[in-house]
């Protein structure tokens, strides 16, 4: 089963799936995006859009930009009805913008569902410009955490929702442009982390 096919089904429960237990986490990451004014931010991989009502309102002429690969979690995303909010149909694995066009990128729980990580970061990368920040939550085993029934549970799950064996610091070591600024463990016992990076030159 295709993700695109796989979160279409889940799109109308996805929200009492995941939405109350990552509020908090989302909330306090979104707080990093402060100020926003006239800034332009880029959510890849926005889903129902559980991180539009923690977004600081945008003015000045700045606008967020909200990419998912499914429909579905389009179509429930809009019901926000935010006026700085654009979205879009697209693949993080290729964002359908250009390259350092945004100040800041929000990956939340998506470095783990796409099927190539450190390609979806590296494109976060490419279109964030030098000195911009991205803001990562998610949830990853440490460099050599042994985990072995999150990594039995991986072969099951992967295909149809998400990755549960990906090692951040090994996603990280793909885009040498990035640093990390933050790092603090949250949910699940430090297994959910909420990160900042920045894009160095």
């Amino acid at each position: 089963m295709s993700l695109r096919h796989s979160y279409t089904l889940l799109a109308p429960i996805y929200d009492a799936i995941v939405g109350r237990g990552s509020q908090e986490m989302r909330r306090q990451s979104l707080a990093q995006l402060e100020p926003v004014d006239g800034k332009k931010v880029l959510l890849a991989g926005i889903g129902t859009g559980l991180d539009l009502p923690h977004l600081p309102p945008m003015s000045r002429g700045g606008h967020y930009v909200g990419v998912d690969l499914t429909r579905a979690m389009l179509v429930r995303a809009r019901q926000y009805r935010r006026d700085d909010v654009h979205l879009c149909q697209g693949d993080v694995h290729a964002l359908p913008c250009g390259d350092a066009c945004f100040d800041a990128v929000v990956l939340h729980l998506i470095l783990a569902v796409a099927p190539q990580p450190a390609r979806t970061l590296r494109e976060a990368c490419r279109v964030l410009r030098p000195g911009g920040r991205i803001l990562v939550f998610d949830k990853f085993l440490r460099p050599g955490q042994r985990a072995p029934l999150r990594r039995a549970f991986n072969l099951v799950i992967r295909h149809i929702a998400t990755q549960t064996n990906v090692v951040f610091e090994q996603v990280l070591a793909q885009c040498p442009e990035l640093q990390v600024v933050e790092d603090i463990p949250g949910l699940g016992g430090g297994w959910f982390r909420r990160i900042v990076l920045e894009k160095q030159g």
